[in-house]
Parts: structure tokens; C-alpha cells; sequence
């Protein structure tokens, strides 16, 4: 067995009982060590839940890339594009894109007896991703969405239904304002979702992709655009080129010419805000570390000054001071890994809490969701644990180095 090891795990093994100055200043140690790692690991999987959470609601509204007529990205007005079969085959094999769909987008009024509300009518087709949509649900169902056939079924937010008092199955009718012409539909509230996200839920509303092509008085051919779904979001802006060399200065049939963004580009405000939370995070982890390596340093010094009479008959049988100095760097892993041993407990244990009983709460209003989202993320932790020990450890390094100073003839008689 390596000699300092052996000298670590013994006095490790001894000091619950026979030290009592040090006992404080351990317990104080391996504390302060898990709960900067505990800290570290809530840190991480609420940021990084929050992150993916909001992300992934905006994606559920956009996707992660949307194809559309150049015109429409420079101003508001709603600009139609036709995408041939040969230009969506070529999209759809194009690395990392998963899913392809068409949608139409247009702008009318709803109104009920006692009130209206502007909207955006969103037109789907069956080939849409409706997978967090039906997440988003709360009342009714999602209707059968058609690229052939208008089944006049309309999915509301609840903010709207709220400020119209609408209910699941009531009647309302819509005002389409074009080229000097009112149109009237009249729709059918099939179901009402919640996504917590105010500059959706306020204005978004889904109906068949064909109803909203005819609102706008395109031909069937044509769309507002297509949005396309990736698998993994690292490489969406490698994606975005890839697409971007196959639709930029592109033009349909009608002329039109076609460019390509990322939900990136098209919601800047939103990312570059959770962006932000990154550096909130590195601050954090920096200063947990902090923590653990100043209560280490504090702790070991306590240490060794008890052991003072041991290192100098150390000394005196003819151990070298890079040996006692290992032996006490051993017995502060052994505090570490206590430490972080908690700290594991703790932390994971409280982001599960958190997860399965959503304990805390939020105000969606300000935060887009209701509950604090959380996500362990296993490679993650593992290195938080690594990298809390070497750099605790490396800090350890020039304390150790007292033992250097302690003189056998002296240290012998200390008491």
C-alpha cells in the first residue's frame, strides 16, 4: 500500500474519537463542500430545464427553421410562396431534418356579442408535428387538420377564451378584412391550449391549412411557408446553412423568392435572454467552488497544526516532507468525497423533489411557465463532481506546505 495512503486512512479512521479540536473544523469541511456541490447541481438542472423548456415552446410554435417568401421577413404583411415536390424532397434530405410541414398564416377579428379580439389564424395541415400542441391542450381535442378539406374547427388559447368567454363547442365568427372586402367565418371552438408564452397565446389561433390559403385569396399551390424540425439543435446553424444553399435567392414558380431563418433569428429577444443565464451560472459555480476550497483550506490547516507532534516524529523516523504532505492531501479526498457524497444526495435529491412534486412554483406570467423546471443531466454532475475535487484539491496544494515548517526537535515536545 502507498505509505501516505496509509497514513491518511489512519488518521481518517481516528479522528471521530480521539481528536476533538479538529472534529469542528471537519464536519464544517465536508459541509461546506456539500452544499457548494449540492448549490452547483440544483443550479444547473434549473437552468438547464428552464433553458430546454422555454426553448422547446417556442420551437413548438415555429420549429427550428421556417422557409418563407423574402418579403414577409422585411415587413408584416403576410406574402405567399409555392414550394415544389423537387424543392421539399431536397429539404427533407438534407442532414438532421427530421420533419417538413406547410402552414398559411393570416389575420382577421374574432368577435362575440360582447367583445372582439385581432388574432392570427394559423393554418395546419395533417402533416404537422402536433406533439406539443397536444401537450399545450387543456380543454376539447385537436381536430383532424386537412391540407384538402376546411372543417371551420378552431383551436384558441385560454387567454383568448378567457377575454371572449369562450367555451369548448361554442360558435363564434371571424372577420377577414382584404382588398376593400369583409369576410365572415363562422368557427367552431374545438379545443383551448395554455402555453404560458403571452406573445403567442395572445394572438394564436389554429384552424385547417386551407381555410387560411383562401382567406388570403392564394392559390391552393401556395403557403406562407414551411417549417422544418431538426434532431438535434447543436447543429442548427450547420443545418441552417445547408437549407439556406438550397432556398436563399430561390424563386417559385410565381416568381417569388424564397429565404430561410432560424427560430433563432426569428425570436432574438427570447434566446438572447436565456443566454444570459449561462453567465448566472458560471458565477454561481465559481463561487461554490470557492466555498468548498476555503472551508478545505481552513479545515486542513486546523489539521495539521493538531497533528503537529505526529508529523514531527514523522519526521524524526525519516519521512520527507513530500510524504506528509501527500498523507494530509490523501486525508482531504477523504473529506472531499464525503463531502461530495452529500452533496450528491442532497442536490439530486432535491431536483427529483422538485421534478415529481413541482414544489416550487412560478409566475408564468413573468416566467413562461408555472412551475420551476428542473433536468439532471448525468454526464453533467459527474463532472461537476471531478472538477469540484481537482480544483479543492489543486487549492490544497500551498497549505500542505506548512508541514515543511515544523521542526522534529520542537514539534516532539508540542502538546
Amino acid at each position: 500500500m502507498i505509505f501516505p495512503l496509509f497514513i491518511a486512512r489512519k488518521i481518517y479512521r481516528q479522528e471521530g474519537s480521539e481528536r476533538q479540536v479538529s472534529r469542528p473544523a471537519i464536519r464544517i469541511a465536508t459541509i461546506g463542500v456539500a452544499i457548494g456541490l449540492a448549490v452547483m447541481i440544483v443550479t444547473v438542472s434549473v437552468v438547464l430545464g428552464f433553458k430546454h423548456t422555454i426553448r422547446d415552446k417556442v420551437v413548438g410554435f415555429g420549429n427550428h427553421i421556417q422557409v418563407s417568401n423574402f418579403a414577409s421577413q422585411q415587413t408584416a404583411i403576410p406574402a405567399p410562396i409555392a414550394v415544389s415536390d423537387s424543392l421539399m424532397l431536397a429539404i427533407k434530405k438534407t442532414p438532421n431534418i427530421v420533419h417538413v410541414s406547410r402552414y398559411a398564416l393570416t389575420q382577421g377579428i374574432l368577435k362575440t356579442d360582447s367583445d372582439f379580439l385581432g388574432v392570427v389564424f394559423k393554418g395546419i395541415a395533417e402533416d404537422y408535428d402536433l406533439h406539443f400542441l397536444r401537450q399545450c391542450l387543456q380543454e376539447g381535442q385537436l381536430p383532424v387538420f386537412s391540407s384538402k378539406h376546411t372543417s371551420n374547427h378552431l383551436v384558441i388559447s385560454r387567454l383568448i377564451a378567457n377575454q371572449l368567454k369562450l367555451h369548448v363547442g361554442d360558435k363564434v365568427y371571424a372577420y377577414f378584412i382584404a382588398y376593400d372586402d369583409v369576410r365572415a367565418r363562422r368557427f367552431t371552438i374545438s379545443g383551448i391550449y395554455q402555453s404560458d408564452m403571452k406573445q403567442f397565446d395572445e394572438t394564436l389561433c389554429l384552424t385547417d391549412l386551407p381555410t387560411a390559403i383562401r382567406l388570403n385569396d392564394w392559390n391552393e399551390d401556395q403557403c406562407s411557408g414551411i417549417e422544418l424540425q431538426v434532431s438535434d439543435f447543436d447543429r442548427l446553424d450547420e443545418t441552417a446553412t445547408a437549407v439556406g444553399n438550397i432556398v436563399n435567392r430561390h424563386t417559385d414558380k410565381y416568381g417569388e423568392m424564397l429565404s430561410s431563418q432560424t427560430i433563432l433569428e426569428t425570436y432574438p429577444n427570447i434566446f438572447s435572454w436565456l443566454s444570459l443565464l449561462d453567465i448566472n451560472v458560471w458565477i454561481i459555480l465559481v463561487l461554490m467552488v470557492c466555498v468548498a476550497g476555503f472551508t478545505m483550506i481552513s479545515g486542513l490547516l486546523i489539521i495539521i497544526l493538531e497533528r503537529t507532534q505526529m508529523i514531527g516524529l514523522l519526521k524524526a523516523l525519516g519521512a520527507r516532507n513530500k510524504t506528509i504532505r501527500h498523507a494530509f492531501l490523501w486525508f482531504s479526498v477523504f473529506i472531499i468525497g464525503t463531502g461530495l457524497l452529500l452533496g450528491n444526495l442532497i442536490g439530486i435529491g432535491l431536483v427529483l423533489l422538485q421534478k415529481y412534486t413541482g414544489i416550487v412554483t412560478l409566475d408564468a406570467a413573468s416566467y413562461y411557465v408555472d412551475k420551476a423546471p428542473v433536468e439532471l443531466n448525468i454526464p453533467l454532475i459527474v463532472a461537476l463532481n471531478i472538477i469540484t475535487m481537482l480544483v479543492t484539491v489543486f487549492v490544497l496544494i500551498a497549505p500542505s506546505y506548512l508541514v515543511s515548517r515544523i521542526q522534529p526537535a520542537k514539534s516532539i515536545k508540542f502538546e
